[in-house]
């Protein structure tokens, strides 16, 4: 037990990292708020690797900490609500046992942007946000298949690492 926790707070604060490096990055294409999504590499690798609770309750410490370090209240709801539809999707498309990690992985972007444009409808009460959803629609499934691309490469290399219980780096890595 204590291996798995040591295990999920090191890919915790692995999120956190890549969330920092996301929010230096300056992505300027012209579709407000678009990110590249990097922190979902992790979440994607756990819901593969430990299961739904494991990645949800990462993903969920991950929002409210890089919100509170490198974001506000405004971004910690928006991530919160794009998070849960797309953690949602995810399981359900994974319970399916019909889509690859890296379709899974586009699901959760789509679906991210849905509920993130539906957070920003009930916060401006207009429906002006849906402008921009197919963009983001667009958006999520292009970094949701390169979030999947790199999963799919990364992942045999993390299950090693997991199933290595003598508590050091496989040198086979």
């Amino acid at each position: 037990m204590r291996r798995k926790t040591v295990i999920l707070g090191f890919l915790l604060a692995l999120s956190m990292i890549l969330s920092y490096i996301e929010s230096l990055l300056p992505l300027t294409v012209g579709i407000p708020g678009m990110k590249l999504g990097l922190p979902n590499l992790v979440v994607v690798l756990l819901l593969y690797s430990y299961g739904g609770k494991e990645a949800f309750a990462v993903n969920l410490l991950r929002i409210v900490l890089s919100g509170f370090l490198f974001g506000n209240l405004s971004a910690i709801l928006y991530a919160l609500s794009g998070a849960v539809c797309s953690f949602v999707m995810m399981l359900l498309l994974r319970k399916t046992g019909r889509f690859s990690i890296a379709g899974i992985s586009i699901g959760g972007g789509v679906f991210h942007n849905i509920g993130q444009t539906a957070a920003a409808c009930l916060v401006v009460e207009a429906s002006a946000p849906l402008f921009y959803l197919p963009f983001l629609l667009a958006a999520g499934a292009v970094t949701g298949f390169l979030i999947g691309f790199t999963a799919v490469r990364v992942q045999p290399g993390i299950s090693r690492l997991l199933e290595n219980g003598e508590g050091r780096v496989d040198e086979r890595l």
